[in-house]
Parts: structure tokens; sequence; C-alpha cells
């Protein structure tokens, strides 16, 4: 669902500050334009934003990278950390004691061919009713890498393989609950749900 100002209303999502969000209790998203060039560089820098704003302790830790890519902070296991930057905008997201994923991913024309591989049937459908397709699938997408981000799998974990179906803004997946988030351009945060 779509507000006037072009963002999507997801149910549980609260505004913290400009360009942050609570998602869940201990799950935090900020998404804003890459202030730089680099775009990895914006996104570190959001990311040292929104620790500032909810772990101020936190908020000038070294962020190094896993094998698999996955960020995390050195010296505090406990705060999980996840970075998107694309198309000039950039998210960041914090779990306390959670593991998390966010992606943004700003519309691009979409194959009929990604739709077949990335969509449920219904979902599928649906789209092809629409004059947005581009934009919805954009959300979809954020959604999907999302998960696989939280679950640290990334890329190998399928993404197109997590059920997202047009005009859904929550969700659960293999154990991690996610939201679209209420951004001018298509973001998503998922994180692991208490046992």
């Amino acid at each position: 669902m779509t507000s006037h100002a072009g963002t999507v209303a997801s149910a549980g999502v609260s505004v913290v500050a400009p360009g942050v969000f609570a998602v869940a209790p201990g799950v935090f998203a900020a998404v804003g334009r890459a202030a730089c060039a680099s775009e990895g560089l914006a996104a570190r820098g959001l990311l040292a934003r929104l620790l500032g704003v909810v772990e101020p302790s936190a908020a000038l830790l070294p962020v190094s990278s896993r094998r698999s890519g996955q960020p995390f902070l050195e010296g505090r296991p406990e705060l999980s950390v996840s970075l998107s930057h694309d198309g000039g905008w950039v998210a960041a997201a914090i779990g306390i004691g959670v593991e998390v994923g966010v992606d943004v991913q700003p519309p691009l024309p979409v194959s009929h061919g990604m739709l077949r591989r990335c969509c449920t049937s219904t979902a599928f459908a649906a789209l092809s009713s629409l004059s947005t397709v581009d934009g919805e699938f954009a959300w979809m997408w954020s959604v999907q890498e999302a998960c696989v981000k939280a679950e640290g799998t990334g890329i190998g974990g399928l993404p197109w393989s997590v059920p997202v179906e047009v005009g859904q803004v929550t969700g659960a997946w293999h154990g991690y609950r996610w939201h679209r988030l209420p951004t001018p351009v298509p973001a998503s945060c998922a994180y692991r749900e208490p046992a």
C-alpha cells in the first residue's frame, strides 16, 4: 500500500529520527541518499549515524566483514549489522541480540524471465496487471535480499525463493520476520524472530 508521499506504510515500523526506523524491539534501520561518491563509504557513515542514535557506545567501532561478506562490528558480537547501497541510496540496520538484514533497491526495468524466477505464481499474475511493475518488483526484491542477508547467506541463500506477494508489507520466512520500510525508495529490513 502506497501513501500520498510515495512511501510504503508498514505495520509495526515507527520513525525514531529522520530516516531512522524502529522495526521491532532491538531492530533498527536507516535509509538515506548517499552523501558522497562512494556508496559503500556512505553506507558505513549511515551505520555510524544509526549507531549514534541507537547504541552510541558502538558508533565509532570499526566495521569488518566475514568471509561471506556479511559485516560485523569488532568487539560487539551482540550487535548484528547489515548494509546496502544501490543507485545513490544507502541503508543500514542494527539488531541488538538478533540477526538482521537490510536492502535498498531503486526500481529498474525488470525482465519477464526475472519476474518468473523471483515471484510466486500469484505475485507474477498480480504484477502482470500493474502499470508499476518495476517499482513493485523492487519492493519485493528488497524483502527477498533483506531476508537472505539476515540469514547470512546472501545470494547463495536463493533470495528469489522467499515468497512475497504484491502489496505485502510484512511477513515471515524460515524464522525471519520482514517489513518494508516507509521510505521513498524500496527498502526492507528482516530479522530473526525470537524462538
